[in-house]
């Protein structure tokens, strides 16, 4: 990843979560843990950390969506919007710079995906854990 783009999307964080909200708000959040005002406060955490995970290096393979085994799972939506508005200023940064070669530009939408996939896979298993260990008890016994 070009210092330029990381450099742009940092400069673009107000902007991003500010369509990440939007993104947001148009899903049907599926618990009140999954309502944008419940989530909000996690989005500079989570914007650093996709930051900080970007590659300095062409990766050759993207990663598939994480699926979350619980529907109740708030960080579906989070994640879901997260990316969308995080691309959404990389193709802005990158019509930006005239100099990056297209294979520079693929490879960041690549190294972008990854790396919010992999923070996502990461966040919605945490969460899955959580749900899955909250069965009812049986009291017939």
């Amino acid at each position: 990843m070009h210092e330029f783009i990381r450099t742009s999307l940092r400069q673009q964080r107000a902007v991003i979560r500010s369509r990440w909200e939007v993104l947001l708000r148009i899903e049907r959040a599926p618990t009140p843990l999954a309502l944008p005002d419940t989530l909000v406060h996690l989005f500079d955490h989570t914007f650093e950390e996709i930051l900080q995970g970007l590659s300095s290096t062409h990766r050759t393979a993207g990663e598939p969506r994480p699926e979350a085994q619980c529907d109740c799972n708030p960080m579906r939506v989070y994640f879901a919007a997260f990316e969308q508005a995080v691309m959404e200023a990389l193709i802005l940064a990158q019509a930006e710079e005239t100099s990056l070669s297209q294979e520079d530009r693929n490879a960041s939408v690549r190294d972008l995906s990854t790396t919010v996939r992999r923070i996502a896979r990461k966040e919605i298993a945490l969460y899955d854990g959580l749900c899955q260990q909250k069965r009812p008890v049986d009291l017939s016994s």
